[in-house]
């Protein structure tokens, strides 16, 4: 019977623990909403709806956040405030989140916390299978950390889980670890919770004197270490004194009971422990049959748990109160309360609770003593089967934790070995293609040069050409001087002589012979109008070889084409200073876009701008032909032969064209390489 009323520790214990844990935080120094968030959602004093709301506030903006080392720390703040709150099923879904977060960014330190905070999830559900699992993943990632405080924390955890389940011995082997980890750190809670498992374990064994022994150790380091924050003294007290009463040593276990009910302030900050004391004190002065202050005190213990709903405890007392009657001889109320204990640890499904009850009632239901006997013996049997499933159940999740971590190894070390491999393919491929790369540079930088060689020597028979025209004309000049000596100046000089003549004559006849060498002076004038006309002309053609050669090509396309053509070069551009190679393509681009013109344009009026916008050549060359839909029409030879000529010279090239609304070709150069 009293197995159980010492196991209700445990429980209790356990969210000790998880609680414990979650306030080791220290919050970051921030100005932010976030931190006013946290704060507000952590204050006990502020309405649990509003802290709630708060939280999630904060959730919210960690959502948005980058995944970082501060974010995850605020996250396990956050997952903190649900647990305190008891929004455990949002505790849940932000741990999963910081578990996911943490081995996205490789954080294994987080990764193991955010294990060890799912493993309190698990245990507070009554889960202890996967509670296990994942304080065994901590586990192994604090070993390789070689974090002894964490690694410490999980063993209790495990050990905690183990007793639950009534494995004592794992319990106590997890517990042994804790304390040979946590010795000589300054973990003095866990160090004190290692013992207090120790002593429940060592109760569930019968082993007493070892219970008792780690007991006193407990309540020994409660009081030399001050530890009051889960009243641990008074806890160990109900301990040594729940152990005194398996022996029957019920004055020891009263002044146990005495010493820790001294504390006022238990029954404030911990109703079920002050409930579980007086019920512990009523059932030992039963045991005296000292009958002073009963069944007052089980009454007392019993409202305290009905107001806190903790069912389990609601049972036990009802069980200590059927006990009462039935030894006062008050079968009515001894069947009472015994029959509404079983009924309630049926509808909490805790087989613990409907054996006591069993074996309560077929202590006051003497007629129905073979049944209740017999529910008895199947639910011990089942709940036997289930305990020793449970011890193998972790030994199975211990041992397959350490396949899984092996088998993930040996996948780390063929991972290693393939990205080693893949590396120097990588680099071996990056090697070839280098390699291939700078050949086809080298040969790409061979053919421009050839092509540069090439435009040059086009460039040259052009300036040759040029030369031969120039030759020409002054061949023509040659020419047009002797004629204006040999011609012009013999007519000036014979008229001129036959009007001295005349003059000293006035007869009819000379005065027509006066009016014929007027009009032939008029003839000579003309004459020579036309001549210095054309010397006029060809002395601007020749200033610049590059406009004679652009004039040439203007005068081609007049000739073979209808359209009319109007020029504009701008005079400040000084052609000497312009590069060959920028030349020789500016005048591919005119000869081809010429072309392009008569071939498709249709064009009436072609115009042809070359002037110096912001140390550029700017070349306009517009038509007002049929034009084309820029985006449809795939790109011919010679429109492609324009655009890699711009490009060939690192200048730009914007092609506008409607249908019926002609075409304007704007390409910009450098002006001077």
């Amino acid at each position: 019977m009293k197995k159980h009323h010492y196991l209700f520790f445990i429980i209790g214990l356990l969210l000790i623990g998880c609680s414990d844990k979650k306030k080791n935080f220290t919050e970051g120094k921030n100005s932010d909403s976030l931190n006013t968030y946290l704060a507000i959602a952590d204050k006990d004093t502020v309405d649990v709806k509003k802290r709630i709301e708060f939280n999630n506030k904060a959730l919210e903006i960690l959502f948005n956040q980058e995944n970082d080392s501060l974010n995850r720390e605020n996250l396990f703040l956050v997952a903190n405030r649900f647990f305190n709150m008891n929004q455990l099923e949002e505790y849940f879904k932000v741990t999963k989140i910081i578990s996911q977060n943490s081995i996205a960014a490789k954080d294994n330190q987080n990764i193991a916390k955010a294990y060890s905070y799912l493993g309190d999830y698990y245990a507070g559900n009554s889960k202890k299978d996967s509670a296990f699992l994942y304080y065994t993943k901590a586990e192994k990632i604090y070993i390789k950390l070689k974090d002894n405080v964490n690694l410490g924390s999980t063993y209790v955890s495990m050990a905690l889980v183990q007793n639950y389940e009534s494995d004592f011995l794992g319990s106590q082997l997890s517990a042994v670890k804790a304390l040979n980890i946590l010795r000589g750190t300054e973990s003095n809670a866990k160090i004190y919770e290692a013992y207090n498992i120790l002593g429940v374990t060592s109760y569930g064994l019968k082993d007493y004197g070892k219970a008792i022994e780690y007991h006193t150790k407990a309540l020994n380091l409660a009081e030399e270490k001050n530890l009051t924050t889960y009243h641990e003294k008074a806890s160990s007290l109900n301990n040594l004194g729940s152990v005194y009463q398996e022996q029957n040593k019920h004055e020891l276990a009263i002044s146990r009971f005495k010493e820790a009910l001294k504390n006022k302030q238990l029954f404030i900050d911990k109703p079920k422990l002050y409930a579980t004391l007086i019920d512990n004190l009523a059932y030992s002065k039963l045991k005296l049959k000292d009958f002073q202050q009963l069944p007052e005190l089980f009454y007392k213990s019993l409202r305290i748990r009905d107001s806190i709903n903790i069912k389990s405890a609601v049972a036990y007392t009802k069980n200590h109160l059927s006990e009462f009657y039935a030894i006062k001889n008050d079968t009515i109320k001894a069947k009472k309360f015994a029959k509404e204990a079983l009924e309630l640890s049926k509808a909490i499904k805790s087989a613990p609770d409907m054996l006591l009850s069993l074996k309560q009632m077929g202590i006051v239901d003497p007629e129905n003593a073979s049944f209740y006997s017999n529910e008895y013996i199947r639910i011990n049997d089942s709940l036997q089967q289930a305990e020793r499933r449970s011890k193998d159940k972790f030994a199975r999740i211990s041992f397959e934790t350490d396949e899984y971590i092996l088998q993930n190894d040996k996948l780390t070390e063929q991972n290693r070995k393939i990205i080693f491999s893949a590396i120097i393919l990588i680099l071996f491929g990056t090697l070839i293609f280098v390699i291939k790369n700078q050949r086809s540079k080298n040969k790409e930088f061979l053919l421009k040069q050839a092509q540069q060689k090439a435009n040059e020597e086009i460039y040259d028979l052009m300036l040759f050409q040029q030369k031969k025209i120039e030759e020409g004309r002054a061949d023509e000049k040659v020419r047009i001087a002797q004629e204006l000596h040999d011609g012009i100046l013999g007519r000036l000089f014979g008229a001129r002589l036959n009007l001295d003549s005349l003059n000293k004559r006035q007869d009819e006849d000379a005065m027509a012979s006066r009016i014929n060498f007027i009009a032939e002076l008029k003839s000579i004038e003309q004459d020579i109008r036309e001549i210095s006309h054309d010397l006029s002309r060809e002395k601007n053609e020749v200033n610049n070889n590059f406009i004679g050669i652009f004039n040439n090509l203007i005068e081609q396309q007049e000739s073979i084409s209808g359209a009319k053509v109007n020029c504009h070069i701008d005079k400040e551009i000084i052609w000497d200073k312009v590069e060959n190679n920028i030349k020789i393509n500016l005048y591919r681009i005119l000869q081809e876009s010429l072309q392009n013109i008569n071939k498709y344009a249709q064009a009436e009026n072609i115009t042809i701008e070359i002037s110096i916008i912001e140390e550029q050549l700017s070349v306009i060359i517009s038509d007002d032909g049929i034009g084309f839909s820029v985006s449809k029409k795939s790109k011919g030879i010679g429109l492609k032969n324009i655009i890699s000529r711009t490009h060939a010279c690192d200048g730009t090239i914007d092609i506008k064209s409607k249908i019926n609304k002609g075409t304007t070709i704007n390409i910009k150069l450098p002006i001077y390489q």
